[in-house]
């Protein structure tokens, strides 16, 4: 694409097998802050001005914000591929922790219980947190590609906001519920859960300038801008 012209209103068919430039980068950096913040900070409780919270929640958001990113830039097919790369690195990561914590310390060795304390997950959260990470993303990219071709493209604030809305949503449905009914109190569940939707929304409400330069930068040096205009959504499918 020659990055020296505007970008050019396309559809996401037209562009199948298409080489982008920095497709791979924006790819890396979304499995990177998924797994990261699933890593480093979910097994964090932070307090600030007395308000707790878990950490992960400041980092999180961010793989909305880049899959929001993706599916404007790159259209839903290659938004999908990434979501998949994401999901396997997060089965992977899962099964890494499981095995990296039930091998047997060796004699001396007294970082057993630190690794246990931060990797040693419950099972039954982490199949929360991917089947949640899975349904939302799905959700978020869907509902922003069919809201880039009822606008023609306009209003983007509203298209990122409006789909962190609906993924966040389903994503906090599915993973607080799943995670915590029966562990928590019933009310104690939906608060949080409404609690912390309406953190990650705000979040990137927050970073909608960031969304705008970073997405008109992208369409400019790939010179594209694509419409998913037939475009098979299902998300049972890794080719573009």
């Amino acid at each position: 694409m020659d990055s020296n012209l505007g970008p050019a209103a396309t559809t996401a068919n037209a562009l199948a097998g298409t080489h982008f430039r920095y497709f791979d980068f924006v790819m890396a950096a979304f499995v990177a802050i998924l797994l990261l913040s699933n890593v480093i900070g979910a097994a964090k409780v932070a307090s600030v001005g007395g308000f707790l919270f878990g950490a992960g929640i400041l980092f999180f958001p961010l793989s909305y914000v880049i899959g929001d990113v993706m599916t404007e830039v790159y259209g839903y097919a290659r938004a999908r591929r990434c979501i998949w790369a994401g999901f396997g690195a997060m089965l992977f990561m899962a099964l890494m922790s499981w095995v990296v914590v039930s091998l047997p310390p060796a004699e001396g060795w007294d970082g057993q219980s630190a690794y246990e304390a931060v990797f040693g997950q419950v099972p039954r959260i982490v199949f929360a947190s991917i089947a949640a990470f899975w349904a939302g993303e799905f959700v978020n990219s869907f509902v922003l590609a069919r809201m880039k071709i009822m606008t023609g493209g306009r209003m983007l604030w509203a298209r990122t906001i409006g789909s962190t809305i609906f993924g966040q949503g389903v994503d906090s449905l599915i993973f607080y519920p799943l995670a915590f009914l029966g562990v928590w109190e019933t009310h104690q569940v939906f608060v949080v859960l409404a609690t912390n939707w309406a953190l990650k929304v705000g979040w990137e409400a927050a970073l909608t300038p960031v969304t705008y330069i970073v997405v008109g930068w992208l369409k400019k040096r790939e010179g594209v801008d694509v419409f998913d205009e037939g475009t098979e959504f299902t998300p049972f499918r890794t080719r573009v």
